[in-house]
């Protein structure tokens, strides 16, 4: 395993740690980091696997309220609404990502194009969102109706496109739908929990057989750089949200997916 393989990893673990409860898409940043890097993970599982590392970050940080929420469950109606709520919203990016997996892996995943349109779409619609000013309807993420938790998860399906972002479509999804900024971004997060763990799982065992001990430092050096990065993340983003709005993302995406078209147009 070489010095510079595992630099690269810890690079790209920090950029996923930094980006993925963000709306820009960790995948869409790791995809084209690692192919300007000349980084190539087996199956491309080090892009799904590192994943894990954020969802400990969440855990971690939501541990006092997963907890309450776990000791509340048998009883509380309100406890039992929101965990239904994540379940079902969780449900269509469960059904379609297992259907169309070796699509995305082998296509969608492999087109930089692709992923620097969708960074650029997305920033216009981001942009657009964030300056409606409708008043929400909804202001609790453990509140909305079961419809609306359903709908969440069907935007959160745009995100089998390399370049949507999880978190952006989860999120603009709800701002359609009536929240406002902050408990958008909250209910992501917890979305975010059986969405990445089930990628995790699933992305693990179509690829049991081609991983072998070699990949292991590179995914664990992923990983652990994952963590430490959105730790920091997921404690400032909902107070960063409710002050400054989801703009200074948009125009993120805008600036990373032209620069990373006219990178592909001068070298490929």
């Amino acid at each position: 395993m070489s010095e510079q393989t595992i630099a690269e990893a810890a690079i790209l673990g920090i950029l996923e740690g930094l980006t993925e409860f963000i709306p820009v898409s960790s995948t869409g940043h790791l995809l084209l980091a690692g192919h300007f890097m000349g980084f190539e993970s087996t199956g491309k599982s080090f892009e799904v696997l590192i994943q894990l590392g954020a969802i400990l970050a969440i855990l971690s940080v939501y541990f006092a309220r997963l907890w309450d929420m776990a000791v509340k469950l048998p009883s509380d109606r309100g406890t039992q609404n929101f965990v239904a709520g994540i379940l079902i919203a969780f449900l269509p990016a469960a059904v379609i990502g297992a259907l169309a997996h070796g699509f995305i892996k082998s296509v969608l995943f492999e087109t930089p194009v692709l992923i620097c349109v969708m960074l650029i779409l997305g920033g216009f619609v981001l942009l657009w969102v964030d300056r409606r000013t409708i008043a929400p309807k909804y202001t609790d993420a453990g509140r909305f109706p079961l419809s609306v938790y359903f709908r969440i998860g069907l935007f959160q399906c745009l995100a089998m496109i390399p370049g949507v972002s999880r978190s952006g479509a989860t999120i603009v999804g709800a701002l359609l739908l009536g929240t406002d900024k902050r408990s958008a971004a909250e209910f992501s997060f917890f979305l975010a929990m059986p969405t990445m763990a089930g990628a995790f799982a699933y992305d693990l065992f179509k690829n049991r057989d081609a991983l072998s001990a070699d990949d292991l430092p590179i995914i664990a050096t992923g990983f652990v750089f994952a963590f430490f990065a959105a730790v920091l993340v997921v404690r400032r983003l909902l107070d960063f949200v409710s002050k400054r709005g989801y703009a200074p993302f948009a125009w993120w995406r805008l600036a990373v997916g032209t620069l990373g078209l006219i990178a592909l147009a001068i070298w490929g």
